[in-house]
Order: C-alpha cells, then structure tokens, then sequence
C-alpha cells in the first residue's frame, strides 16, 4: 500500500508544482494587463474559463463519483469466497478500504483533464454566450449563418466532453467490476451478473443517446465539407448522407433506449441486434451508398445535377471572401498615350516604385546600420504629403538586435544597457543619386530630415525583433545612440513597463524569467520598470488572441513626431456555409481590427474597421472596453491605413476562379485566370500612387495583374483602394478579350530578346558584377499600360547594389536608360531607343565623320572612363574603354599603308 501513497504523494506534488507556475504566470500577466490599462480583457477571458473548466469539472466529477461508488458497492460476500480465495479475503478487505479512498481521487484527476480541456473552450463559450446574427440563412436547414460560426462549434464541443465522460465512466466501472467478481470468464462464456449488466448497459445507452446529437452535428457539418466538386453539401450530400445521418440521429436513439432495457432482460440477441442495424446502417448509408451514389448517377451528369450546389458555393465564397463587392471595370489598352498625357498623371510618375524592398533592405544596411547590434528588418511602403506634395516612400525603422550587441552577449547588456532601437531610414520610392543609391528624406543617427517630416520621439521600445524583457529607470546607463567615438545616453520617460517596487515584485519576476541577477542586481530600483512582451506581434496577440495577425507590422510617423506601429488584424471563420476553404485559414476573412502600437511606451489601442462584421461585433460585444470605433483613431493615423497584402492576396487567388458566376464556365473552368510570373518566381501586389480612369485625383492602391491559365498575355488587373472614404473598395478591370495585352512573361521576353540590352546585361556579368532584376510594375496610365521595370548592378560578393538603369515598355516600343525621366522621353518625346539615328560603321561611329572628329570622339569617351574610374562605376568604366578600343582600331584599319 506505501506504493499506491506514493503515487499519490508524486501525484499531489506535481499538481502543486504546476499550479504555483501558473500561478506565478497568471500573476505576470494580471500586472501586465494592468499596465496597458485591459485588465478586464483578461478578467472576461479567465471568468469564461473557469466558467467552461468548473462546470465541466464538477459534472465529471459528480458522474464518474456517483458511478464509481455503486460498482465499489457491489462486493461478492464473504460466504461466496471458496479455496484458495478465502486465503486472499484478509487482503482483499484490505485493498478494498484503500480503494474506497482512491476512487474520489480518480474521479478528481479524470475531471480535472476534463475542466482543463473545457477551459481551452473559452472562447467557443463566449462566442455561444454572446453572437450576433448574421441576419441571412443557409438554404438546407434555413438556419443563420452565425449558428456555424458561434453556436456549433462549443454544442460539438459539449456533445463530445459527454461522450468521453461517458466512455471513461463505462470503462473506470468495468474495471472496478470486474475485480468484484461482478464480470468473468466462465468456462460457458463472459459471465455479467445482474447488477453490474444494469448499470453498464445503462450507461451505454446513455453514450448512444449522446451519440445521436453527434449525428445531427455532423449533418450541419456537411454545409462546409468537401465531398464533391465544390465545398459545400452536393448532391450526394443532399440526397444520401444527410437522410442517413438524419435517419442514424433517430435510429440511435432508438439503440441507445434498446440497450439500456436490455440491462434488465437476459442474453445479449437484442443489444447486439441493435448494435448490427446500427453499424450496418452507418457504413452502407453513410459511406458506401453515398459513393455509389456519386459515381453512377452524378458522375455520368454532374454539371446538370450538381449546378444548384456550384451556384451556392460561388456566391458563398464571393461573399465570406469579400469578393461579392468587387467593382469590375473595362480597361480599353489603348496604346494612345502622349506626353500630355503623362504631364497630367505626373504624380503617377513620380511614385513609380523603382527600388525594390529586397534590394533596397541591403543597401539601408550598408548605408544607414551605423552600428552593428542596429538592424533593418524589413522595408515597408507608404505615402505622406512631403513638403505639400503626395509622394510614396520606402520607410524602415532602425531596431536593436541583441545577438550583435558590443562585448558579446552579458546580461547587463542585453536587458539594462541596450534597450531600444533608434530611427528611422525613409526616402522617396524613385529618386536616385547619380551613384545608383537611394536617396534620403530621413537618416541617420540622431535623425536628419531633409523635408518636413521630423522624428521627435526616434527611440523604439517596442519593435518585431525585441528581446523578452528590458529594465528601465535604473543606476545602470542605458544607452540611447552613438555619437561618434562616445555613446549617449538617457533615462527613459514614457509610461510603459510594471514597476519594481518592492523586492517582492523582484522575486517574482526573477523566478518568472528564470534568472537570478533580477534578484541580485543592485541596479534595479524600487522605481524601475520591466517592459516585456516587446514584440509587437506578441504584444497584439496576447491581448487579443481571437484574432489573426498579418505579417507585416508597418511604422508610422505621427504628425507629432512619434513612431508608432500598425498591425492588421482579421478576424477569420472554417465553417462558413458552402463557402470555399483554404489552408490555415478557414473559409471566412474579414480585416476588421486595426491596430496601434506605440514603439516608445507600448501602448495599443484596437479599432474597428469592418464594423459590418458580425464576429467583430460579436468581440465588441464579449470586450466592450477593448475595441474601439474607427471614429476614435486620429486623423494623422488615419490617413496612413493600408489594404493588406496577407488579405489582398487571399481575395486574389480565390477571385482568379470566382470571378466566374456562370455555373457552366466555372464548371469547365473556362475563363480561370492565375498570378502572373516573373522568371520562376509569382509576381507580387505592389503599392502604388495612381490615378484611376475617370477620377481626378490620385490614390494610394495595392494591385497586381492577372493573366488567363496557361497563357501569358493579362486579362485583368485588381486593385484594392486605401484612401478616405474610399478605404478597402475593390475594383477589377478587365481588358477586352479581342484584343492582346502583353503580360508580364512576355514582356520580360521581350526584353531579353532586346540586342541593345542583352547586350549590355552581358557585358556586366562577364564583369564580375551581378545584375538584379526589379520587379516589373504594370503601371496603368489613362486608358494606357506602361511597363517598367528597374535593373540593379551589385558586385558578387554582395556589396552594395545601385539602380543603374531603368526599362520601359509601351505597345511595340521599349527604351532602357539611365532613369525613368529618359526613357520616358526616349518613347514619347523622340525616336525610340531602340531605333538608330543613321547607319553606322563596324566601330559604332557613322561614317561620314572626319579624322579629327573621330579623335574627338576617342577622346570623349575616355575622359568619360576617368570620370566613372573615380566615382567607382566600372560597368560604365568598362563599357568606354570598349569604345575608345572600336574607334583605334577602326582608324588602324582605315589608314593608308606606306
């Protein structure tokens, strides 16, 4: 028996060692709730948790207790003990004291896995507890939407607690019969005596009678199943598994009820009877005849017998998607455009995204990283009003990264000293200097501006690569930036962070974080502060972990000067009626949260941008003081909100097919388009400024274009618009399908069949150097298609890449120069680059020139070699001496022998 104490001494243990760490975490959290002011929002989530978890738990613990208790009642008398057996009796007894004792400790630990499981289930509760309608029914059960979304999934969750309730109950009973002698093998069979056959075929009539509910769910799950051609109930669905299912809900209840009378019959004929029909119901109605079903009669005649589902399913989709508000819009391609043209769009020139992120990322790090523990993680688009003008920039905050910082990695230096990053690094998205680098509206350490956007508050605390906690307000220094050969340094005053107060809290938080030097650090003073959950995804997530997060967090430079982050956050659904699903994300999107970070004192705030939302008001109404209305954000934040690329990207892959709403050309699949490619690669969304066709005023957009499937030319082009009140609305033009429109393939085709610029592509990487190749932006101008694509020069080793030429391409037209201007010009403001002003002789000079015009020319171009020599351009250094060589030797050639 010492053996069955230890076991439970261990067990006790563990469970108290577990506890106290939740405990501690608990308490961590609860201070850092209180810290960004939604101690509520954890209140509501705890409440609902041990609301689900404590009910869950008692009704275990009660059901299995109650049981337990009955089948350790019924022990065979000692009368009935013979042999060998009254030898045991003593100890039996024995056993039996202890077993009285251990089966309210059984009880315990099953219902304690079983509320532990039921707290999971806090947010399905919530959702149960508190939805909103979506006011409109599906059409098989003429149910609301928001019952597959709120109310099904925790129902499911209750049918399927019960029935492991039920199933631990049946076999802990068992058991415990079975060592009463109340089951056992006879030489004649399994013999059941007739109280233990009462209570177990009680309780699985019970689990049956559960069971059926389980039928019914899963009758509601065929609305989001996918058995057939689209998502959604078919018609094999339709016609042979729900009848069944419906007919099975019945038909078990039925078993269950047989079951438990049979309890109070002799033999096994009538539950194993009903036990068949049951099994022989479920795999000929619910598997076999649903399959033969669909191969023989819906096969031979799907399009006509599954067209009402297909019709479900697009409009479905259209809608869980947003894709039913799309605008379309015909595109004409004309190829009309003319320098006015272009004179009146000349914002769309000017914020023609010349500098990729990737190549752009590399040279912000060799030219503004200053130091090495400072890093540019990534390289965001925006747009601003720069000294009154609307212009599109690349913006990326300089952050800290603590795996480089100085002296290696110390734990003074990792969490007192090196505490935030510092700036930000922001130029326009198409100016370049003449050595092919960016150039700069704000740089360097402390920021310098060269326009009228300032940083004022440049410190950033709160970044996507901070480490796990930070100390502030201590005796230690806590660097702010370096300034030459020194460091300065600063005592931080924003508002964020716990504060220390007591040795208590140092305990606390040492133990938390697992490091003794909290404890032991003198530098650590009742008024310091800790800031954890740095990380603005985790920072977001762990207030509000209902929502899905984009991946890409972009800072924003506030009118006051202050550096603040904004995340996009959906809200997302997988049982949305017929509507189709994707991977990791469910078949139901809505970005309705935007939220604001401060980068210096952490603080969010949460704002509504969907309000039509129904999960969203249904979180509203679950966390009234966390979401606020859009109406509250500030103007200056405001006017930064952008379309998400995660979201954009997701609508435009499902519109590719669902722009398609006849049935018969969905079917087929007739008019499917895809994402353009560019090499090997898909093309990404871009933001740009542009005006679209009859509008007056240019916009800040997200669009790609779109080619058919297996052909390159470009059928469409979607755009989603981030401006005012025109936030989020979607529009597709569409070229005429009479008419070809060169796609982004062909146009790449065009390019490298181009002699002048293969030629030149070439020569630079027989040089040594690695040419990059830009993205090709499909730029819309009036009712005209520009394509321009940039090309960077890079030595191999990785050094520093420069924008060295740019390419564009109209109608049969293609110019590659210096910069856009140029070849803009060489198009629509003379002959275009790739025709030739006169015939020309083997040395590339026209014939007609004089001896000393030829020398001239020699000497030009090597004065231009000297020139490129000194600023360290050596394609263009190169590329000269080639032509002072064609010149000599063409003179060599042409002088009169002696």
């Amino acid at each position: 028996m010492s053996t069955v104490r230890n076991l439970i001494l261990l067990l006790l243990i563990l469970l108290l060692v577990s506890f106290s760490s939740n405990l501690l975490a608990l308490y961590v959290n609860w201070l850092w709730f209180e810290e960004i002011g939604q101690a509520s929002v954890l209140l509501t989530t705890l409440g609902a948790e041990y609301a689900v978890g404590l009910a869950a738990g008692l009704i275990a613990f009660l059901f299995m207790l109650l049981n337990l208790a009955v089948s350790h009642r019924y022990r065979r008398s000692p009368q009935r003990f013979q042999g060998s057996d009254l030898l045991a009796l003593p100890l039996r007894l024995q056993i039996d004291s202890y077993l009285g004792k251990l089966i309210p400790i059984v009880s315990a630990v099953f219902a304690f896995l079983i509320a532990m499981s039921g707290a999971a289930r806090w947010e399905d509760y919530l959702l149960f507890s508190r939805s909103a309608p979506f006011n409109m029914t599906e059409p098989v059960f003429n149910k609301d939407i928001g019952f597959y979304l709120f109310q099904l999934p925790f129902l499911e969750y209750v049918q399927g607690m019960l029935s492991a309730l039920l199933i631990l109950t049946l076999i802990a009973t068992g058991l415990l019969y079975i060592y009463h002698g109340g089951i056992s093998l006879t030489p004649q069979g399994l013999s059941i005596a007739r109280i233990p056959r009462r209570h177990l075929f009680l309780l699985v009539g019970l689990f049956f009678i559960v069971k059926a509910a389980g039928y019914r769910f899963e009758a509601y799950d065929l609305l989001s199943a996918h058995h057939g051609v689209v998502a959604g109930a078919v018609y094999a669905d339709i016609h042979a598994r729900l009848p069944v299912l419906s007919g099975l809900s019945f038909l078990t209840v039925f078993v269950g009820a047989v079951i438990a009378v049979s309890g109070f019959t002799r033999g096994w004929f009538l539950p194993l009877g009903a036990l068949g029909l049951l099994v022989t119901v479920s795999l000929g109605g619910g598997s076999i005849y649903p399959d033969l079903l669909h191969r023989f009669k819906v096969l031979p005649n799907e399009i006509e017998l599954e067209r009402p589902y297909i019709e479900r399913n697009i409009a479905a989709t259209r809608l869980a998607y947003g894709l039913n508000n799309i605008q379309e819009e015909v595109f004409p391609a004309e190829e009309t455009l003319t320098p006015a043209d272009l004179a009146r769009n000349h914002l769309t020139i000017k914020n023609v995204r010349l500098w990729d992120h990737r190549p752009l990322l590399v040279t912000y790090r060799q030219l503004q990283q200053i130091r090495t523990y400072y890093d540019f993680v990534d390289v965001d688009n925006d747009r601003y009003f720069i000294n009154g003008e609307y212009r599109q920039v690349m913006l990326s905050p300089r952050e800290l990264n603590d795996q480089n910082l100085p002296g290696g990695a110390n734990w003074i230096n990792e969490h007192l000293t090196y505490t935030h990053g510092y700036g930000v690094t922001m130029g326009p998205v198409n100016r370049i200097s003449k050595e092919g680098l960016p150039e700069f509206l704000l740089k360097d350490i402390p920021p310098v501006a060269v326009s009228d956007i300032t940083v004022t508050r440049p410190q950033i605390y709160y970044s996507e690569i901070a480490n796990a906690y930070v100390f502030v307000k201590t005796n230690a220094q806590e660097f702010d930036y370096p300034m030459g050969d020194k460091n300065e340094y600063s005592v931080y005053e924003g508002r964020g962070g716990v504060p220390i107060r007591s040795l208590g809290r140092k305990l606390l938080f040492a133990a938390y974080f697992g490091s003794m030097k909290i404890l032991l650090s003198n530098d650590i003073l009742p008024e310091s502060r800790i800031l954890y959950y740095r990380n603005v995804l985790e920072r977001a997530r762990q207030v509000a972990p209902f929502l899905r997060y984009d991946r890409d967090p972009y800072m924003v430079i506030t009118r006051d000067g202050r550096l603040v982050w904004i995340l996009d956050g959906y809200t997302t659904g997988n049982r949305f009626p017929y509507a189709q699903p994707l991977r990791g994300i469910g078949n139901y999107i809505r970005n309705s949260v935007k939220v604001v970070v401060d980068a210096y004192d952490g603080t969010m705030d949460f704002y509504i941008n969907d309000p039509r939302d129904p999960i969203v008001q249904t979180y509203a109404k679950i966390f009234p003081s966390l979401l606020k209305s859009m109406e509250e954000m500030p103007s200056d934040l405001r006017a930064h909100l952008r379309y998400p690329q995660d979201l954009f990207k997701i609508q435009f892959q499902l519109f590719a097919t669902y722009h398609m709403q006849n049935t018969q050309i969905f079917y087929n699949r007739e008019d499917l388009w895809t994402v353009p490619r560019q090499g090997e690669k898909e093309m990404e969304p871009y933001y740009t400024i542009m005006k679209f066709p009859k509008e007056t005023k240019e916009e800040f957009i997200l669009m790609s274009p779109y080619t058919p499937a297996r052909r390159d030319n470009m059928a469409a082009w979607l755009a989603a618009r981030s401006d005012g009140e025109n936030y989020g609305k979607l529009i597709v033009f569409l070229f005429p399908k009479q008419k070809l429109i060169y796609g982004p393939r062909q146009i790449e085709a065009r390019i490298d069949q181009d002699a002048q610029i293969s030629q030149q592509l070439t020569l630079w990487n027989q040089r040594g150097s690695q040419v990059i190749r830009g993205s090709l932006l499909v730029i819309p101008i009036e009712n005209s298609v520009l394509y321009i694509e940039p090309l960077y020069l890079a030595a191999e080793a990785g050094s520093l890449p420069e924008l060295r030429r740019v390419i564009v391409t109209f109608g049969n037209q293609l110019s590659m120069a210096d910069d856009l201007e140029t070849a803009l010009s060489n198009i629509f403001g003379g002959k275009p680059a790739t025709q030739r002003a006169a015939p020309e002789a083997a040395g590339g000079l026209p014939e007609r020139l004089s001896l000393g015009e030829r020398l001239q020319s020699a000497l030009t171009h090597f004065q231009k070699a000297q020139t490129y020599l000194k600023e360290g351009n050596w394609a263009g250094y190169g590329e000269e001496l080639k032509q002072v060589e064609s010149i000599l030797r063409e003179l060599a050639r042409n002088e009169p022998k002696r």
